[in-house]
């Protein structure tokens, strides 16, 4: 039997009953997240990740599949959005991906063949004897997992929603491959490479029947989450030059120019 732990996790393993969990304090990350550049991103999330983060569509290694993830930083194992404390930055959406955390949801391969059923596992670094009870003596869960785990069913299924999305918009041909590209002012250049985003013009040249599609099942606004922002690469740029978020979020889009760092197309 092999499972394969996510993005971002090391080794996992069957969440069972007997499980004693190590759960982080809020917004208190484990040393993996300190240094990740992306995260999944699920559908429901767009809205709220949009404020804060640029949302890329990051091509599979079929060529032909996509996520959608919340881009945190502009160079390599950079996650800008950790404090010094090791925390979340407070002022910034927490993405599900993190607030899953140390659980998941997995499919099992069995003699080679990948099984359909998911299950629930932990990061197994988190089980200690130390650590939360999820049930209690009779084998009923506690309310701590209840709530973990209607985060994890919650999100997982959300996750399936956003690769339709992926799915979607790629069949309509509408993802193309774009880079990012800035200059400091102090540092060598940034680029970024291997993302893709909804082309503005190919989405006006669609059908309106397939707009009227798009508008109804969600998709068509998240859409918009996603192109609107592709501005907040100019934040991660804040960010990395130690300007405060809040002082970055004031500015206004004509104002750019008085930023620290200037962001070329």
């Amino acid at each position: 039997m092999d499972i394969r732990p996510p993005y971002g996790y090391q080794e996992i393993i069957p969440l069972t009953k007997q499980h004693r969990v190590l759960l982080p304090e809020v917004r208190k990350l484990p040393t993996v997240f300190r240094n990740i550049t992306a995260l999944p991103l699920s559908y429901t999330e767009f809205g709220a990740a949009c404020r804060d983060y640029p949302i890329a569509f990051i091509g599979g290694q079929d060529g032909r599949s996509y996520v959608a993830m919340a881009v945190l930083g502009l160079e390599k194992e950079q996650n800008l959005f950790v404090t010094d404390d090791g925390a979340w930055d407070a002022g910034v959406y927490l993405p599900a991906y993190v607030r899953r955390y140390p659980f998941c949801m997995t499919r099992v391969t069995v003699d080679g063949k990948e099984q359909p059923e998911r299950i629930a596992c932990v990061e197994k670094r988190a089980i200690n004897e130390k650590g939360e009870e999820l049930h209690d003596a009779k084998g009923e869960p506690t309310k701590v997992w209840e709530e973990r785990k209607k985060l994890l069913f919650d999100y997982e299924n959300d996750l399936v929603r956003s690769d339709e999305m992926s799915r979607t918009l790629a069949a309509l041909g509408l993802l193309e491959t774009f880079a990012m590209q800035a200059v400091p002012n102090e540092g060598a250049p940034l680029s970024m490479t291997g993302m893709h985003r909804v082309a503005e013009q190919k989405l006006a040249g669609l059908a309106p029947e397939k707009l009227k599609e798009l508008t109804q099942n969600g998709i068509l606004a998240r859409v918009y989450a996603h192109l609107i922002s592709l501005s907040n690469f100019g934040r991660l740029l804040d960010r990395r030059a130690g300007v405060k978020p809040a002082a970055a979020r004031a500015v206004a889009p004509a104002a750019a120019a008085s930023r620290p760092a200037k962001k070329r197309d």
